[in-house]
């Protein structure tokens, strides 16, 4: 099943890339801007799954996030991202973050967000991701929870794998 998950978003990622490879800048809202004296180093379009479970509440069952799980994707595969959130490069090099902020840009998809690196850390064989200070969550296309109707007695514990698409803008300190 997992190999099958990955040879599905390699599939997904390379028409994606194409794609995304005439896709014009995108207009970053000012809610989700990163602050003076940051500079991008990294871009990532990732290709995955956002994660949900229905679970029961005392209002009744209902959907929540788990956690996303993505391969990052540049020239070649860069790296993965999932629960924590954290990304992780393929030196092993890792960071952490906690929401900022978000914003809905398209109602179909999961929003765009600003992100703060809360720990970073190098790998066994380099730093790529160590020197993250802010990411941006872009480009979004899809991810979003399923149907709240689609979540009940019969459904809990249940999850739900939601495609999504998206790109990850690291940013750093300017030196």
């Amino acid at each position: 099943m997992r190999r099958l998950l990955i040879a599905t978003l390699a599939v997904l990622a390379l028409s994606a890339t194409a794609a995304q490879a005439h896709t014009p800048e995108p207009t970053v809202p000012s809610k989700i801007q990163v602050p003076a004296g940051h500079k991008p180093f990294l871009l990532a379009h990732a290709v995955g799954v956002q994660i949900y479970a229905c679970t029961a509440t005392a209002d009744g069952p209902k959907w929540h996030f788990v956690a996303p799980e993505a391969v990052l994707f540049g020239k070649g595969i860069l790296g993965h991202h999932y629960a924590g959130p954290t990304w992780q490069a393929q030196d092993g090099s890792a960071v952490k973050a906690a929401r900022v902020d978000g914003v809905t840009v398209d109602p179909t998809a999961i929003p765009w967000l600003l992100l703060k690196a809360t720990t970073t850390s190098p790998g066994k064989h380099g730093d790529r991701l160590a020197p993250t200070t802010y990411i941006q969550r872009l480009a979004t296309r899809g991810g979003l929870e399923p149907a709240a109707t689609s979540c009940k007695a019969g459904t809990v514990g249940r999850e739900r794998h939601v495609p999504y698409t998206a790109d990850y803008r690291f940013w750093k300190e300017q030196s």
